[in-house]
């Protein structure tokens, strides 16, 4: 078993003794409203990664720093909290389907990323998506990914401001 897959068994343990379930992420109708004020930092270390881009290469990389970020914390699932702040090109990676948006050219790779953001997600990841983006680009919000993890915040840089104003650090890949 390797380094990466005890860590996150470990935390599976913790999440699991704390009363959370670990198991694999349930389905939900639709992604949640989460209201700026609700966005609070629950734990020592808070970081917010800012994805404006869509590069799926840089969000690749992006995810192997946040699975880095949970692994120098080891087994404590409460040492560290992380978040995904995504809007404008950055939301196509949590769509269902990129079909009539103007990334419909990439969709054979977005659901593969996706793999990999649930995966991080095991360890307590949170994903805000921009309802503005929504709006703006005229994607119906039903069509984000619908996991336990992932909700809509009014504004995605309202959030990042308001995330920041909390006490969470910002990383920004590129």
């Amino acid at each position: 078993m390797s380094e990466d897959t005890q860590q996150a068994s470990r935390r599976a343990l913790m999440l699991a003794a704390a009363g959370v379930s670990a198991a694999a992420t349930p389905v939900l109708a639709a992604p949640r409203q989460t209201a700026l004020a609700d966005l609070k930092k629950e734990a020592d270390v808070a970081c917010l990664y800012h994805c404006d881009f869509g590069d799926p290469q840089r969000f690749v990389q992006m995810l192997q720093n946040i699975a880095n970020h949970y692994s120098a914390y080891g087994a404590d699932p409460f040492a560290l909290q992380l978040a995904i702040v995504a809007h404008g090109a950055g939301v196509k990676f949590f769509l269902e389907s990129l079909d009539g948006t103007s990334w419909s050219e990439e969709a054979a790779a977005i659901p593969k990323i996706f793999e990999r953001v649930e995966d991080v997600a095991k360890n307590g990841l949170k994903v805000h998506l921009c309802e503005i983006t929504f709006s703006r680009l005229k994607i119906d919000k039903s069509r984000a990914r619908k996991a336990e993890f992932v909700s809509f915040v009014p504004s995605g840089v309202a959030a990042v401001a308001a995330m920041q104003s909390k006490g969470f650090a910002y990383l920004k890949v590129g």
